[in-house]
């Protein structure tokens, strides 16, 4: 428990740094010398993205080390490199160095993705999915909150100011998990290294796949409403309400995950996890349908809210299912993969969705994620019926 507890902080803290400067990156990139607004919209998005390009190249990498010289070691790793990262990028002084230092944070990072193979190996089978539940909460949570304090704290403190503040939190991070956190003995196979390479030693690679592509389609979900999201909200609502609602909208999903995650995931535990991944993939491709003809700001919010219910059950099942079908020498190496594939929807899922809804209409782009989930759905219970 204790190691679930320090693990569920330490996530928090890693992606509020990762995200919270959201609402002020644009701000920064002209303190640092660009001056036109196309640039700085471009650079922002650069060095915005540059964290989670770097993130999941490596993740896979990071999975494989924990696997051979232990878990908690790769924590200790993650935490006190972004902690000397984010300080860091407090003292950028010009935007090539924003860029590399939000690089360099990515690469050194992986707090999250570590703790989730911890837990997930060190947890009983009987409690995988609870507890992985809990986790993910913790990480939702870190999206959902980063923003916001990006938004309160620069006026208070100043922005350089805020980057410190952040690089301190996760040294407490680095702190509580270096004395805190306790790990079982790894067998000897993983502690000498000499394994046959990750998918040679998965007996049945197919729930692997399935997993992986299961996460992609997870964060396409989430993802692929954000170009479109402020022009589809200002079609709903008046003109000087439109950040606040889709504000709203973009945070009602994550809410949901973060009120369900553990609750899934103790189910899962009972009734079995591709049993809530087969039915979080159903409701979540029905509740997308009438997303794309409501008439009203508060139905969006309601419908993303409930959306959000029905997709926290994923990720803790997603691991745990993972955990269960890869040997234990292995297992910090494919839920490596998995975060990379999760990182992957990060990226496809606005490309994706802003390019339907500039071609073909913005209802096109919730009755397209309907349809991949739905495929997901199908897929799934493919997979089940014939292993």
């Amino acid at each position: 428990m204790r190691n679930l507890i320090v693990c569920a902080f330490g996530s928090f803290t890693t992606i509020v740094a990762m995200t919270l400067l959201l609402p002020f990156l644009p701000l920064y990139v002209e303190q640092l010398g660009v001056t036109e607004h196309a640039a700085i919209v471009q650079w922002s998005g650069i060095a915005y993205g540059a964290t989670f390009f770097s993130a999941a190249l490596t993740a896979p990498l990071w999975g494989r080390l924990a696997d051979r010289y232990g878990r908690k070691l790769m924590l200790i790793r993650a935490s006190l490199g972004m902690a000397v990262a984010m300080s860091l990028i407090g003292m950028a002084e010009n935007v090539w160095q924003l860029v590399a230092l939000r690089l360099l944070a990515g690469l050194l990072g992986g707090y999250a993705s570590g703790s989730m193979i911890l837990v997930a190996a060190q947890t009983p089978r009987a409690r995988t999915g609870w507890a992985l539940g809990m986790l993910s909460s913790g990480i939702m949570a870190g999206n959902l909150v980063g923003p916001l304090i990006g938004g309160v704290l620069p006026p208070l403190v100043g922005i350089r100011e805020t980057f410190l503040l952040a690089g301190a939190v996760i040294f407490v991070t680095f702190l509580a998990t270096a004395f805190l956190i306790r790990e079982e003995v790894r067998p000897k196979e993983a502690r000498s290294g000499k394994s046959r390479g990750v998918w040679a030693m998965i007996p049945d690679k197919r729930p692997v796949v399935a997993m992986l592509a299961t996460g992609l389609l997870l964060m396409i979900a989430n993802m692929s409403i954000e170009p479109i999201i402020t022009v589809y909200v200002a079609q709903l609502v008046e003109l000087s309400s439109v950040t606040f609602v889709a504000g709203l909208v973009m945070s009602a999903a994550a809410l949901g995950s973060i009120l369900s995650a553990s609750r899934l995931g103790k189910l899962a535990d009972r009734i079995g996890h591709w049993r809530i991944i087969n039915l979080c993939l159903a409701v979540a491709a029905l509740l997308l349908i009438p997303q794309a003809f409501v008439t009203e700001g508060w139905q969006l919010i309601l419908l993303r809210f409930l959306m959000g219910l029905a997709l926290g059950g994923l990720l803790p099942c997603i691991a745990a299912v993972i955990r269960h079908n890869v040997p234990e020498t292995m297992a910090g190496g494919v839920l490596g993969y998995s975060v990379s594939a999760q990182y992957a929807g990060q990226v496809i899922g606005p490309l994706l969705g802003g390019f339907v809804g500039g071609h073909i209409g913005m209802q096109a782009v919730f009755l397209g994620t309907s349809v991949l989930m739905a495929a997901g759905a199908i897929g799934n219970h493919v997979v089940e019926r014939r292993r």
